[in-house]
């Protein structure tokens, strides 16, 4: 099940982070897909607002790869794939099977497109941002049978 959603505004694109947030469980995986600029730190952040961290905490992990965020109930696992070699295996390179070995784990994947399969978890969300600049941007959510799309 694939629901598409216009945002005309940056708050509207956290809006749906946000919404998106209250749906993760521990073993969750948002794969985000879009250009650069499309919004998908902004979405990260309406994420992790939803799970009650702080936002001005909240980073692109373009140089760093992974950042961790320990809210009070998860270890939220930030990625960028952006910087990792086409010719690499992005997810050997992050360490991604470990850190879905975390009980406590919700995995947010920025360039998912990087990745040479769909991680193995309890909860995998697909999300495609497109748009950039001003522009009103998609926003695809495919929720296969996982999770409740109208909370979105």
């Amino acid at each position: 099940m694939t629901k598409t959603v216009e945002c005309t505004t940056p708050d509207e694109t956290f809006a749906i982070g946000e919404r998106v947030g209250r749906g993760l469980q521990a073993g969750s995986v948002v794969l985000l897909y879009g250009g650069l600029g499309a919004g998908k730190t902004l979405l990260t952040k309406g994420i992790l607002a939803s799970l009650e961290y702080d936002i001005d905490e909240v980073t692109s992990p373009s140089f760093a790869l992974v950042n961790l965020y320990k809210t009070g109930s998860f270890n939220v696992y930030h990625i960028d794939l952006w910087r990792i070699d086409e010719r690499v295996d992005a997810a050997h390179a992050v360490g991604l099977e470990e850190i879905l070995e975390d009980p406590q784990a919700i995995v947010v994947i920025e360039w998912a497109d990087r990745l040479r399969q769909t991680p193995t978890a309890n909860q995998v969300i697909p999300v495609t941002i497109e748009g950039s600049g001003d522009e009103p941007r998609k926003i695809a959510l495919d929720f296969g049978e996982q999770m409740n799309r109208e909370s979105v």
